[in-house]
């Protein structure tokens, strides 16, 4: 007889974790009478009136390495003066999904894609998220054009917004394509293959830095989150590997950063939706925790000053700094999202150091985007705003409380799959920081891979920041826990 496996089929326990913080997995039959509609008689891809047709340029996405649902490609163009005018194309998710539809409405409930390691769970249903509104490779595509100008010290000078039919000419990836950019890998067959890609790809990495030395200088946060990814073998977790920062995902956090940024500012004369995250509630604490490590911060927020901290932290102790950009993340509390009406203050996003910025450059897995995008389509059309400011107030609390629950769902399975992936493990030795000393335990991470775990033996006399060597002593996949011995 076949043993069974040694803990829980993690799919399933994914999917009853997501019902149990509030999400609906599974669409219901009438998204697939839509689909089936929509199968029958899809929207014309066609350019003419008020759709340009720019398929002929250089398009490329950059995204994660398994990624199918494609919301946006990049292309860029050197001026006579210096300056470099950036396109990001946004796919039209709204041609295919018309507001109060049966699947915009479970768009509307779930509010976004939730990535639980071990499977997705689409707020769109996959023939459209990976398929007709993915702006897949070779595949010509109705999106929403973003366009802006950058000149030589990294502000955007002018910006312009329009819908095109586009064409994704090479679909690359940001582990490749950063080693590549940074100088320690060779380039991806795909750009290897194209002198003129590889020539665009530069620009846009030039551009894209210029954008992000800017957005430091006015106080923007450099933070280093580690964000874990199972690593799969045989339906079995074998390890759990960090995603790691390079220039290919600054190259498109910059890019959208400053799109966004383009469509908040196109909206001013509407009601529209913003993401805000206000200036810290617990700002003593953050200026306590540089006092930590004999650094002073004004008494009142500051972003500027909380960065240059964030980035003498980040030369001085490398391997404890996503632990305190944790830290600090936490203090400075979550973002939400909000109404904005005409002429009302907008409290900005402390952390991007931007006043103006709303969600409008993934339509395939945030429903703040469908909105956003539905509103600029309107506005492009001279149609009146096809939301009224009770139904986007209804809906910025319903994707905040979402959006906080997608994280709780994320870090239960989280938990589970590093569970998974460490019970080989039982009886190693690592080298750890202390994370956390609570009523409830003391908690380390290890360095590598970035797992945490309770400090179960040996925690008499440590505190937040020690370095401790320590030996895994058990592990729990059902409930996710992971415990260390002190050595």
């Amino acid at each position: 007889m076949t043993p069974g496996p040694s803990h829980p089929d993690l799919q399933v326990t994914a999917k009853d974790i997501m019902r149990e913080y509030g999400f609906e997995p599974d669409f219901p039959p009438a998204v697939q009478q839509q689909l089936a509609q929509l199968r029958a008689k899809p929207p014309a891809l066609a350019a003419g009136g008020d759709v340009r047709d720019l398929r002929k340029l250089q398009w490329s996405s950059i995204d994660n390495d398994t990624s199918r649902d494609l919301d946006q490609v990049e292309v860029a163009e050197r001026l006579t003066n210096g300056e470099v005018k950036v396109l990001v194309g946004i796919a039209d998710v709204d041609a295919f999904v018309p507001k109060q539809t049966p699947i915009d409405q479970h768009a509307a409930k779930e509010t976004t894609t939730v990535y639980a390691g071990v499977r997705n769970f689409p707020m769109l249903p996959e023939d459209l998220s990976t398929g007709k509104t993915s702006l897949l490779e070779n595949q010509d595509r109705l999106s929403v054009v973003i366009e802006f100008v950058v000149d030589e010290e990294g502000h955007v000078k002018s910006s312009n917004v329009y819908r095109a039919l586009v064409r994704n000419q090479a679909q690359l990836q940001y582990n490749s394509l950063g080693a590549w950019l940074e100088g320690t890998a060779a380039a991806p067959a795909k750009v290897e293959a194209s002198a003129d890609l590889q020539a665009q790809l530069r620009l846009q990495d030039q551009v894209a830095q210029k954008l992000k030395k800017q957005r430091y200088e006015n106080g923007a946060l450099n933070l280093q989150t580690d964000e874990l990814r199972p690593l799969v073998l045989n339906e079995q977790v074998v390890d759990v590997v960090n995603q790691q920062k390079n220039h290919a995902t600054e190259l498109i956090e910059d890019f959208m950063i400053a799109a966004n940024g383009v469509v908040a500012r196109m909206l001013e004369k509407v009601s529209s939706l913003r993401r805000v995250v206000k200036q810290p509630e617990r700002w003593d604490r953050i200026v306590q925790l540089a006092a930590g490590y004999g650094e002073k911060l004004p008494a009142e927020p500051d972003s500027k000053a909380l960065n240059d901290f964030l980035i003498k932290r980040k030369t001085a102790d490398p391997d404890h700094f996503a632990d305190l950009s944790l830290a600090v993340i936490k203090l400075i509390g979550p973002g939400e999202y909000v109404l904005e009406r005409p002429g009302d203050p907008t409290p900005g996003h402390f952390g991007l150091a931007v006043q103006d910025y709303t969600h409008s450059t993934a339509p395939n897995r945030r429903f703040p985007d469908m909105v956003t995008q539905r509103l600029v389509k309107a506005m492009l059309a001279g149609r009146p705003n096809p939301y009224s400011d009770d139904e986007l107030s209804a809906i910025a609390a319903n994707c905040t409380e979402k959006e906080n629950a997608e994280k709780k769902v994320e870090r239960e399975v989280s938990k589970r799959l590093a569970a998974a992936a460490m019970e080989h493990r039982i009886g190693a030795a690592f080298d750890a920081v202390v994370t956390g000393v609570t009523p409830h335990g003391t908690f380390v991470r290890i360095l590598r891979p970035h797992v945490e775990g309770l400090l179960a033996q040996g925690q008499q006399g440590v505190d937040v920041g020690d370095k401790v060597r320590v030996k895994l002593i058990r592990t729990d996949v059902q409930h996710g826990y992971i415990d260390f011995a002190r050595v």
